[in-house]
């Protein structure tokens, strides 16, 4: 099959109308602290964009086998973004959105620009309609709730702080030295009810420290 390069100007565009959407997209997953940051989110994209001029150049007549193994391979980064609890996985819009970049970036180095940018105003929609959502309480969310007492008190007096009757122990410990209790909860409700667990808890003369993560 012959080699037929692509010519240098198209090459950087579709370099550069990939990195810039990827580049915003991943600064805002950045700022609300998502586990997977605007680096991530360039890599995947500009390099699939990378690989798919190069399959278009090494094999413009069939260059499907290449960008079909680069969409499943990307699969086992995304499954890297997933975070397992005691019972839960978390992190499967963060995995998604990997894939679906990587998607974008081929788009983009196939020359399918009106298709690449109709999924990208397709994710950021999603994103905002899910953020205004959480900001809204709205949905069950989870958290891990880490709590340190000064005495020995009732786990019911302390589980009662959490605002939410759906909650699991994960870790549970004693220390009759120092008379303290450190617990680790799983807990699940809405924004709302996770938002007062700190002002719960500090009222509480007993609770030493705490952390939600």
């Amino acid at each position: 099959m012959p080699f037929e390069p692509i010519e240098l100007p198209i090459i950087i565009l579709r370099f550069l109308l990939t990195f810039l959407p990827a580049f915003m997209f991943g600064w805002q997953r950045q700022k609300a602290h998502k586990p997977i940051g605007f680096g991530t989110f360039i890599f995947v994209s500009v390099g699939s964009c990378a690989l798919a001029i190069t399959a278009l150049s090494l094999s413009p007549e069939n260059p499907l086998p290449l960008l079909g193994a680069i969409v499943t391979g990307i699969g086992f980064l995304g499954a890297g973004a997933l975070i397992k609890t005691a019972d839960k996985i978390f992190g499967f819009t963060t995995a998604a959105s990997i894939w679906v970049f990587a998607i974008f970036g081929l788009l983009m180095g196939v020359g399918e620009y009106i298709v690449a940018f109709i999924l990208y105003a397709l994710i950021w929609a999603v994103i905002i309609v899910d953020r205004n959502m959480e900001k809204k309480g709205v949905g069950s969310y989870q958290r891990k709730v880490t709590i340190h007492t000064n005495a020995l008190v009732n786990l019911r007096e302390v589980a009662s702080l959490l605002g939410s009757r759906n909650y699991k122990v994960l870790d549970f410990e004693i220390d009759k030295k120092t008379k303290s209790i450190t617990v680790v909860y799983l807990v699940e409700g809405s924004k709302e009810d996770i938002n007062h667990i700190p002002e719960n808890l500090l009222k509480k003369e007993w609770a030493d420290s705490f952390k939600i993560e």
